[in-house]
C-alpha cells in the first residue's frame, strides 16, 4: 500500500468573501491567501465529491465572469 499524503491545512479564509469577484480576481486572491489549488467551474457543473485539502472551488457565471458560489475542497 502506498502511504497516505500528509494532511494539508486549509487557509483560515471565508469562502463567502469571494462571491461577487471576477474569476481572475478571486483566483489571484485565493493564491495570495495560501490556497494551493483553485478550480473554476460553471454553476451547473457535475463534479465528483472528492475532498482535496488546500483546494478552493469557484462556481463562475459564464455571462458575467463573476463568482456566484465558493467552497473548500
Amino acid at each position: 500500500m502506498s502511504p497516505e499524503p500528509a494532511a494539508q491545512e486549509n487557509p483560515q479564509d471565508d469562502p463567502e468573501s469571494y462571491v461577487g469577484l471576477t474569476a481572475e480576481a478571486a483566483e489571484e486572491q485565493a493564491y495570495a491567501r495560501g490556497w494551493t489549488t483553485v478550480r473554476s467551474l460553471p454553476p451547473d457543473a457535475i463534479i465528483t465529491m472528492e475532498f482535496l485539502s488546500g483546494r478552493l472551488n469557484f462556481a463562475v457565471e459564464k455571462s458575467t465572469g463573476n463568482v456566484v458560489r465558493c467552497w473548500k475542497g
